[in-house]
């Protein structure tokens, strides 16, 4: 068999755990506007907090023209065979249940007056350390090629620290919104249509 019909199930089998990576490492910068929206007061729901619709990823298969998406993700996606986009469904399933429960936290906290600073510190230490998701269908291998990589670039095996975030994004209140921000072109992708909590707006 050659090195060029086995690179790319390769490359499509990393895809995963990639997506995986992403979805919890990779920071947004929120729509401005988004502090003062804190500042002022968000509502606090007294039961359930967000909400996930899970339907069909497309069971087209891999896709072989070039990607025009504006997210590299969705590009990634595309390349998956409908199998793997399920797993990935799972995985981005899996990512969204987590949002929901830093949605509730979030909730809690401000509620009882808690700081941006006290916020934004909690919910990212939730995320990193929800490392069953981002290692979902990873190999050993792959797992210390991720932890090496945080270690280069953050210092720190699990991602990004809250400290790191805002001195990237310049407020607490920043760094609230892009702990639990998520992207809908992705899910889109993946069969997903997800609503964030009421106090998250």
């Amino acid at each position: 068999m050659s090195l060029i019909s086995t690179a790319a199930p390769l490359r499509r089998r990393l895809l995963v755990p990639a997506l995986a990576a992403l979805s919890l490492f990779t920071a947004v910068v929120p729509a401005a506007g988004s502090a003062q929206a804190h500042q002022a007061g968000l509502r606090c729901p007294h039961s359930a907090c967000g909400s996930l619709t899970v339907g069909t990823p497309s069971l087209a298969p891999p896709a072989t023209e070039p990607c025009t998406a504006k997210e590299q993700v969705v590009c990634r996606i595309r390349e998956m065979t409908p199998a793997e986009r399920l797993e990935a469904r799972d995985v981005r399933v899996r990512y969204h249940q987590l949002l929901m429960d830093m949605g509730r936290r979030r909730c809690e906290l401000e509620k009882a007056g808690a700081s941006p600073e006290t916020v934004a510190r909690e919910l990212v230490e939730m995320r990193n350390q929800a490392k069953d998701i981002a290692r979902a269908g990873m190999t050993r291998e792959q797992v210390e090629a991720l932890e090496q990589r945080n270690r280069e670039k953050y210092g720190n095996p699990l991602g990004p620290t809250a400290d790191q975030l805002y001195a990237k994004l310049g407020s607490w209140e920043q760094v609230v919104e892009s702990a639990g921000r998520t992207s809908a072109s992705v899910d889109g992708e993946l069969g997903l249509a997800y609503k964030a909590c009421a106090c998250a707006h």
